[in-house]
């Protein structure tokens, strides 16, 4: 079984995330949606929240499963035998980042990670900017995936 971890904050699971997902799933049996939990990053939802959210979006697809996890991520995937990481990229910083990050996890364990760039109608969005939206009263669903729940 291929499997791989999708990790992230995902305050909240954005139409991006879910894009990355969707394509994930194309070549990979399984896909772990992995929430990581940064005591130092402050957040909208609770993790729980952001758990119970994805998850229900997911509901119907037995091929994802969504956890939290606290520590190193790489660790995180060597317990669920992972093959793989998948990241999402919408900028030239974040493929920066990312390639640091993706070499470290290389070294420490074996594992490779899969960068897959952002579809172009997308690269706007972030759960950053949804956040700061909702902080303002504005309706973010045209940032959701169809059917995410921000008020479970």
């Amino acid at each position: 079984m291929k499997r791989a971890i999708f990790p992230g904050t995902f305050d909240p699971f954005t139409i991006g995330h879910y894009s990355v997902v969707q394509r994930a799933l194309t070549f990979m049996d399984e896909v772990i949606i992995s929430i990581g939990i940064n005591e130092s990053k402050r957040t909208c939802f609770p993790t729980e929240k952001r758990v119970e959210m994805i998850r229900k979006l997911y509901a119907d697809e037995p091929r994802v499963k969504v956890e939290a996890y606290d520590g190193l991520t790489v660790d995180f995937a060597l317990q669920h035998e992972a093959q793989v990481i998948i990241r999402g990229i919408r900028t030239v910083r974040d493929f920066e980042y990312e390639e640091t990050i993706a070499d470290i996890n290389r070294k420490l364990s074996g594992i490779e990670t899969i960068l897959l760039f952002t579809e172009p109608e997308l690269t706007s969005v972030s759960s950053t900017i949804v956040r700061e939206l909702l902080q303002f009263g504005k309706d973010v669903t045209p940032f959701l995936p169809e059917g995410m729940d921000i008020n479970l």
